[in-house]
């Protein structure tokens, strides 16, 4: 039986072919535009490619590249962007260091990390929607 539904199918799909003819191209469906596998941009959806559309103007909605770093003294120190009045905050006080110190820091005045002493300051921060 399946055997026979099989060849019915080639059968059909043979028969098609030939009436389209040996010049006639194929119609195909692509997903990228210029055809082949689509680029990450054309891909994207929802907050995924609202990231990315933020990105190529230079902006970072979610804090989700790397801060930039600042020389952490009392003058330009640390700016950590947070939503509350208060965010934990990890420092790994020496590149070779594999501790974290872990503290609190509080809006206003800036703070020192308590083992190095680079200083943090909390900014506000309003999330993108």
């Amino acid at each position: 039986m399946a055997s026979r539904l099989l060849r019915g199918a080639g059968a059909l799909a043979a028969q098609a072919l030939r009436a389209r003819g040996p010049n006639a191209s194929a119609a195909m469906r692509s997903m990228a535009s210029r055809g082949g596998i689509p680029t990450d941009e054309e891909q994207a959806t929802g907050l995924e490619r609202e990231i990315m559309m933020a990105a190529r103007k230079g902006l970072d909605p979610y804090n989700v590249l790397p801060p930039k770093a600042a020389s952490g003294t009392k003058e330009d120190p640390n700016l950590v962007p947070s939503i509350t009045d208060k965010r934990i905050v990890g420092c790994i006080c020496e590149e070779d260091n594999s501790a974290v110190i872990w503290f609190w820091l509080h809006k206003g005045e800036t703070q020192r990390c308590p083992n190095c002493g680079t200083h943090y300051k909390l900014v506000p921060h309003q999330l993108a929607h």
